[in-house]
């Protein structure tokens, strides 16, 4: 994987509201713990909250309908030519609900970056918190990963256990994944920056 350094020009994407895409905002401004500039968020719901977030951060937008182009790969060129505009060199995504394409994919490959509310390989794909509880499992855990051709088949980078109680539903249990989401994934970001800090 090519290494991130402190002048990595980092782009989050999101379809939701955006709770890690804030620990991103907050852990990349002075004093937080990725040396790295949010340079783009994208999204592919021009609606979603993420987007007001940075706004109100006053990070650069790139919102898109899927629904207006003719096909995954004209999609993917747009969003490609605004990730060059702002000098992207990593990306990260957070709630990000669509497949990456090979528009996108071969040339920032081995720089995008994925967490998923599993313990990769089981309950991969949707729903993998009501996944884990349909399974009757007893944990379940936070992964983040590379992202590659398949659905959260990439290689893994960390990952982090979450006990299932017996009392648990799905909102209960999110809850407890996306509390260890916010600490992991910006913590994984900022090691890979930090290893590209020591190599150069």
């Amino acid at each position: 994987m090519t290494p991130l350094t402190a002048t990595t020009a980092l782009a989050v994407f999101a379809s939701g509201s955006g709770t890690n895409l804030q620990r991103f905002i907050e852990e990349t401004r002075a004093g937080g713990i990725i040396p790295a500039r949010l340079a783009l968020v994208v999204s592919d719901r021009p609606d979603c909250y993420a987007l007001e977030r940075a706004r109100v951060a006053d990070i650069p937008t790139f919102a898109f309908d899927p629904k207006v182009y003719p096909d995954k790969a004209a999609c993917e060129r747009e969003v490609l030519a605004a990730l060059r505009a702002h000098d992207v060199t990593c990306i990260a995504l957070a709630g990000y609900m669509r497949i990456i394409g090979p528009t996108l994919l071969e040339p920032y490959r081995g720089r995008i970056v994925n967490v998923h509310p599993s313990l990769l390989p089981r309950f991969a794909g949707k729903d993998a918190i009501g996944q884990a509880l349909r399974a009757g499992a007893s944990e379940t855990g936070v992964t983040v990963h590379l992202v590659d051709e398949g659905i959260d088949t990439g290689p893994i980078l960390a990952q982090q256990r979450v006990a299932i109680q017996p009392s648990d539903d799905a909102e209960t249990l999110a809850a407890r994944i996306h509390a260890v989401e916010h600490q992991l994934y910006p913590t994984v970001v900022a090691e890979l920056v930090r290893r590209g800090e020591r190599a150069r």
